[in-house]
C-alpha cells in the first residue's frame, strides 16, 4: 500500500513539474512581439486588417496586406480537430519561416472576424498566397495535405 501511495505522490510531483514548465511556456508565448522569431501569431481582427487583408476598406477584392504569403487557422480552444492541427502547423512554421507566416484566430475572442469570413465550422484555414486568390480548407488537414497546399498555392511560381 506504501509503494502505491509514493508512486502515487511522485506522479502527481512530476505532474506539477510538468505543468510548471507548461505554465512558464505560455508565459513565454505572452512575451513581446519583438522576441518572438519563429511559429504561428495569434492574431486580433485589427491584427488581420493590418497583416493579410483589410476587407473593411476593401469589401470587393482581396487585397493583400502582408509581405510573405500566409496561412490563417481559424480555431477554438475547445475544438478536438483544431487541438490535431496545431503541432502540425507548428511544426510547419518553422520549416517554412521565412517563407510563409501562420497566423491563428480563436473565433470566440474574434467572433466578428469570423463572422466576417462566415466561419461556420472548425478549423478552416485559409490560404492566402501574395497574389490571386485565397483558397479554404474546412476540417482538420494532415501534415502531407497542409504542405501539399503550401507548395500548391503559396509558393508555387506560376
Amino acid at each position: 500500500m506504501k509503494k502505491i501511495l509514493l508512486v502515487a505522490l511522485a506522479s502527481m510531483l512530476l505532474a506539477g513539474v510538468g505543468y510548471g514548465q507548461k505554465k512558464a511556456k505560455a508565459s513565454s508565448a505572452k512575451a513581446p512581439k519583438a522576441a518572438v522569431a519563429v511559429g504561428i501569431k495569434h492574431i486580433t481582427k485589427a491584427d488581420y486588417l493590418k497583416l493579410v487583408w483589410n476587407y473593411e476598406k476593401n469589401p470587393k477584392a482581396l487585397v493583400f496586406e502582408g509581405k510573405l504569403p500566409v496561412i490563417v487557422d481559424f480555431y477554438a480552444t475547445w475544438c478536438g480537430p483544431c487541438k490535431r492541427v496545431a503541432p502540425i502547423l507548428e511544426k510547419l512554421a518553422k520549416k517554412y519561416a521565412g517563407k510563409i507566416n501562420i497566423y491563428k484566430v480563436d473565433v470566440d475572442q474574434e467572433s466578428d472576424l469570423a463572422s466576417a469570413h462566415g466561419i461556420q465550422s472548425i478549423p478552416t484555414m485559409y490560404f492566402y498566397p501574395k497574389t490571386g486568390q485565397a483558397q479554404v480548407v474546412n476540417g482538420a488537414m494532415g501534415e502531407e495535405q497542409i504542405e501539399q497546399v503550401i507548395q500548391q498555392v503559396l509558393l508555387s511560381k506560376k
